[in-house]
């Protein structure tokens, strides 16, 4: 009976050693995310996105209708550098030597 009691002794102890900072941390989260949330509404309204028409890619490079009809820049509402990032977020190496990308106009906040 005290070899139960102690094993249930020392579950306990590592329960609460691992419960206590994780559920801390975990309401840690929850509270940022929220006020993470809360700040991106606030920027939201006070920093409106501006809109910039979309460069027409396919028209400057000549697209055809077949190429258009699989292209990812053309179907997206995006300009197509944006569309075209690769997974980790840089953009494509011949979108940066690409005319559209270099003549399009920088959004200005105002």
């Amino acid at each position: 009976m005290e070899t139960l009691m102690a094993v249930l002794a020392v579950i306990t102890g590592f329960a609460l050693r691992l419960a206590i900072p994780i559920s801390i941390t975990a309401v840690a989260i929850y509270f940022l995310r929220r006020l993470d949330t809360r700040w991106k509404v606030e920027a939201e309204k006070q920093y409106p996105q501006p809109v910039v028409e979309k460069p027409k890619c396919w028209e400057i490079n000549g697209c055809s209708a077949e190429m258009r009809a699989t292209c990812i820049g053309y179907q997206s509402e995006k300009p197509c550098w944006q569309a075209l990032r690769k997974e980790n977020g840089y953009l494509q190496e011949r979108c940066l030597d690409c005319d559209v990308f270099r003549k399009a106009p920088i959004p200005v906040r105002i």
